[in-house]
């Protein structure tokens, strides 16, 4: 097999942290994680969208907190003991960094990935859209999609509420 140069995807080896939602895998670069904490109380913000759970006070700064399941349109779960936030930073439209919580099932663990573990994101036509996707890499125990997490977070309507929150 010929290997073409200089026309290959982009480098996305590297560490990834990686977690469930309702029993699949996904990861997120280690570069965009900040820390993780079980869950704790989130405080409700009214006529904000299902998948944005509210806020939650860490080590006095006000983070917004988003449901991964909600915005992924899965299925809502009670909050157990396994339950977890992620608090990740993305980039925002000016060039800064807004940093936000995300809850997800379970948090697995951080692996090193090689360029050749990890492939494109399939095509699925039908309008199918997977810009969110880095890639998705292959495992011992099945694939781990890649998240984009600035794509994930900042593409929908909640993006505004969580700049002046972080404001």
């Amino acid at each position: 097999m010929e290997q073409e140069q200089g026309t290959g995807p982009l480098d996305l080896s590297g560490k990834y942290l990686t977690f469930t939602l309702a029993n699949e895998h996904y990861g997120i670069r280690i570069t965009k994680i900040k820390e993780i904490i079980g869950i704790m109380p989130i405080t409700f913000v009214p006529q904000t969208p299902a998948h944005v759970k509210g806020v939650i006070n860490l080590r006095g700064k006000v983070i917004p907190v988003v449901d991964l399941r909600l915005a992924f349109g899965l299925a809502q779960k009670d909050y157990v003991e396994r339950t977890c936030i992620i608090v990740v930073e993305v980039a925002n439209d000016e060039g800064g960094v807004l940093r936000i919580g995300i809850v997800v099932d379970t948090v697995s663990e951080v692996m090193n990935l090689r360029a050749e573990d990890i492939e494109q994101a399939p095509a699925f036509g039908g309008g199918v859209k997977t810009e969110y996707i880095l890639g998705m890499a292959k495992s011992s125990d099945g694939v781990k999609i890649l998240l984009d997490i600035d794509r994930v977070l900042t593409k929908d309507a909640s993006e505004k509420l969580f700049q002046q929150m972080a404001a």
